[in-house]
């Protein structure tokens, strides 16, 4: 279970975090949220699609695998990419509100948290440490971003852009698996838009995130690659 509390200097003066990869560190991982903004940098490596949230709202996701703690772009202690969504990179830390003010908040229970080794925090006289301050930036943007992701859904579902798809993959060696649950663009439906309702979605920002969506697809030949490789090596 998560423990999520109040980051200060004080309590929290000789804690570390372990900035690597690996699943010991939480990385295994299926997909992460991502959001508009983000969209230009996340397709280059991964498939954007959506996903229902625990409270039914469909929200865009960076895929990193075909099934659960999977996560295909993790090589032992290394992620084999040359972005890592804003998503994972914030771990350990999340944006809480203390009334009006947003705050920085840490889960304590996360393996990322250590006594030992890894960057720390704040320094001697109390002040953040540049490591500290470079999630600061991370977690505002990804606040920020994630605030805009409803309007751009919004617009995707009003112009009837989004659809379910299923997608089956056949390996190398025979074995079948099949992508099921997630959302996409609809190409069809996104190339017959008139002028009008294009011209309504540039103004609004949403045009190039959805062609990052469409161009993202592209991806998932290199998520087949990935999976073919593992199993060849018997993983």
């Amino acid at each position: 279970m998560p423990n999520h509390v109040l980051l200060n200097n004080i309590d929290h003066k000789s804690l570390r975090i372990d900035t690597g990869h690996g699943a010991a560190l939480g990385d295994d991982v299926m997909f992460t949220v991502t959001f508009p903004a983000e969209f230009r940098s996340v397709q280059a490596h991964y498939p954007i699609v959506f996903h229902k949230d625990a409270q039914g709202e469909l929200q865009p996701v960076a895929m990193f695998g075909f099934k659960q703690g999977s996560n295909l772009f993790l090589d032992g202690g290394r992620w084999d990419a040359t972005y890592v969504p804003l998503a994972i990179e914030r771990q350990p830390f999340l944006i809480g509100r203390d009334g009006e003010q947003l705050m920085v908040h840490i889960d304590l229970d996360h393996p990322r948290v250590r006594n030992d080794r890894g960057e720390m925090l704040f320094r001697d006289q109390g002040g953040t440490t540049d490591y500290l301050d470079r999630i600061t930036s991370v977690l505002m943007t990804l606040h920020d971003g994630l605030g805009g992701t409803p309007a751009f859904m919004e617009a995707m579902l009003r112009h009837d852009l989004i659809e379910s798809f299923t997608l089956d993959v056949e390996l190398d060696d025979g074995s079948l698996n099949r992508l099921v649950g997630f959302y996409t663009i609809n190409e069809e439906r996104l190339r017959a838009l008139d002028a009008a309702a294009l011209d309504e979605l540039h103004r609004a920002g949403h045009l190039e995130p959805v062609y990052m969506v469409v161009a993202s697809v592209s991806r998932f030949r290199d998520l087949i690659a990935r999976m073919n490789r593992r199993h060849a090596a018997g993983h």
